[in-house]
């Protein structure tokens, strides 16, 4: 921590399925104190599944948060905080797809918001993808669709994809592996 920053203590405030939040109370080298929230999260896993015609599998599901359907590239929670990134990775390819792959190479690590939540995300590429069949949870109703990465840049900018695991993955994957 800070030199300038110190956690005096920190007290559960509510525990659900997926997250935990805290109130932490902080104390600050000029003699100030504030509380601060602090939400935990275990981490989770996201993959970019590359067809070999080089379309990128995408998934579109309902979000309660937005009370709408997302375009998202498949992702999910580590079963365990010990859970590596790449078995989450290929559960989720799997589960949510039908597609899996024995060829995911990580490719970046995402904080989704820095100001509040340590939430991890770990993303990788996945090539060579075998079709397998869809395992999806008794909630969780997904629907497939390849699509040309020019296709998700546009909606990216066009504001029609706005999560930000997606966003960041498919910009990076398009720097890292195409724009050599």
């Amino acid at each position: 921590m800070s030199e300038d920053v110190k956690r005096m203590g920190r007290d559960l405030a509510y525990q659900g399925t997926i997250l935990k939040v805290y109130k932490d109370h902080m104390k600050f080298s000029n003699g100030n104190t504030a509380e601060w929230d602090f939400i935990h999260h275990d981490g989770a896993a996201a993959v970019i599944p590359i067809m070999d015609d080089g379309k990128i599998l995408m998934v579109k599901q309902y979000r309660n948060a937005l009370e709408r359907d997302t375009l998202e590239i498949p992702a999910g929670k580590l079963d365990d905080p010990q859970e590596e990134g790449i078995v989450c990775a290929s559960r989720e390819l799997e589960e949510e797809t039908g597609y899996r792959s024995e060829n995911l190479e990580w490719m970046l690590t995402i904080r989704t918001t820095v100001a509040f939540c340590d939430e991890r995300i770990e993303v990788f590429v996945a090539r060579d993808l075998i079709p397998s069949k869809q395992h999806l949870d008794e909630d969780e109703f997904v629907d497939v669709k390849a699509y040309e990465l020019e296709e998700l840049k546009q909606m990216i900018f066009e504001g029609k994809i706005q999560d930000s695991k997606t966003m960041a993955a498919i910009l990076a994957y398009e720097s890292k592996y195409i724009r050599k």
